[in-house]
């Protein structure tokens, strides 16, 4: 781990951390990497295991041409460590992508993310850090999750250090993340709108703009970026909500669902995505944003897809032909 923090600063013009090697930070980080060749990044867990997993051809996760990136950049400006202290004392910008688990007691419990992880996080940042950082949240986290980072950052910062927060969150989909990342429909950074808050936000569209255009990387205050998030998982629930309901008509008068989604998916104000039914809804986000929608998809099932998921159920992943056979 030493080794590969030893590097001459000139070698890079930028560094970056990114704790959380997990579902949104390993390939976020390399497509990064394999994008900015003369930006550093070093992605830092806890987890000997994750770690020993990403600097393996064995990857923790699986996502199609994740593995052909990874061996691409690995050990040339990508890097896999628990060298935690080391590599945010180094780095410039610091991406926190940890879990936010749905959470199981107290306020919330059922419903609201639990965004200790975050917290710890920044207090970890704050401890180490000798220089000013910039601290982007890619986790999915609740609106004003920011002001409870830069609370911790402030509070523990060293004297004469300090942070910019950033939101960058994340809008990948299961299976396709990879040319989610290389083709986004969007980059979203929102920052504090003052003269140090927008020269952060500048220096992570510099970033990104080495591979995308300008136009498609979207700049906003901090808390639009945190709840737009929210709302873009919010929409794909009701959109999905929407046609189980319709499908659930279908059942009672005999109509087919499938001929009336592409019915009206032909229309442009509604489009075909529109008329997606239930079992893509796992597919249209990542693990750490499904939680928020998860009560929106339990309230209206047809009955066919109640026989296949009972009450209760916690692993949902059933194949889209299963939930909507009727023989099943």
């Amino acid at each position: 781990n030493s080794s590969i923090l030893t590097m001459a600063a000139a070698d890079f013009k930028l560094k970056i951390c990114c704790m959380g090697a997990g579902y949104v930070g390993g390939p976020t980080m390399a497509v990064i990497a394999d994008n900015c060749p003369d930006i550093k990044v070093t992605v830092v867990d806890i987890s000997e295991k994750q770690i020993g997993a990403w600097n393996s051809d064995d990857l923790p996760i699986f996502e199609p041409g994740l593995l052909e990136v990874v061996k691409r950049v690995r050990g040339k400006n990508m890097f896999f460590s628990t060298a935690i202290d080391e590599t945010i004392a180094d780095a410039d910008i610091i991406f926190i992508s940890v879990n936010t688990p749905t959470k199981t007691q107290g306020i919330g419990a059922g419903r609201a993310a639990n965004v200790k992880n975050c917290e710890l996080c920044a207090r970890k940042i704050a401890e180490i850090a000798t220089t000013n950082k910039i601290v982007v949240e890619k986790s999915t986290v609740p609106v004003r999750t920011a002001h409870a980072v830069k609370r911790v950052l402030a509070s523990s910062a060293q004297e004469g250090v300090t942070f910019q927060v950033l939101s960058n969150p994340e809008f990948l989909a299961e299976g396709t993340a990879m040319d989610d990342l290389q083709n986004p429909a969007r980059v979203l950074i929102g920052g504090e709108q003052t003269p140090e808050g927008l020269a952060a936000v500048e220096t992570l569209v510099s970033v990104y703009a080495q591979w995308i255009a300008r136009p498609q990387i979207i700049t906003t205050n901090l808390w639009s970026s945190e709840l737009s998030k929210l709302v873009a998982n919010a929409v794909l629930a009701q959109r999905v909500s929407s046609i189980n309901s319709i499908s659930a008509l279908c059942e009672a008068t005999d109509a087919d669902v499938s001929e009336i989604s592409r019915a009206i998916g032909s229309d442009p104000r509604i489009g075909p995505q529109v008329s997606q039914r239930v079992g893509r809804f796992r597919w249209l986000v990542f693990p750490e944003g499904y939680s928020e929608s998860r009560v929106s998809l339990r309230d209206f099932r047809p009955s066919r897809v109640r026989r296949v998921l009972a009450p209760g159920d916690q692993d949902e992943r059933v194949p889209e032909e299963a939930l909507f056979d009727a023989d099943r």
